[in-house]
């Protein structure tokens, strides 16, 4: 009898290729996964960053704003970016 005909080789064979399979599959996931919060990340910081200076130039329109402020809400936003969340846990 050939061993290719073995069912327990047959079976080994089978729970191998499903366990490698499913751990080249978790890795490219996990891999995904931080991909996509870097990016996200990256995108928050650049939304704070510009509603900072949309409501700088809204102070500026009301009159509120002096020279001295000009940055400030834009530099506060951005810098603040992810840490919030964090502080809360």
């Amino acid at each position: 009898m050939s061993f290719l005909r073995n069912p327990l080789f047959l079976l080994g064979a089978n729970l191998s290729a499903i366990v490698g399979s499913t751990y080249l599959l978790r890795a490219h996931h996990i891999y995904n996964l931080e991909e996509h919060e870097a990016r996200m990340d990256e995108l928050e910081g650049t939304l704070r960053g510009h509603i900072g200076l949309i409501e700088e130039a809204l102070d500026r329109l009301e009159g509120t704003a002096t020279e001295a402020d000009r940055g400030k809400k834009m530099n506060e936003y951005y810098g603040k970016r992810g840490r919030d969340e964090k502080q809360k846990k």
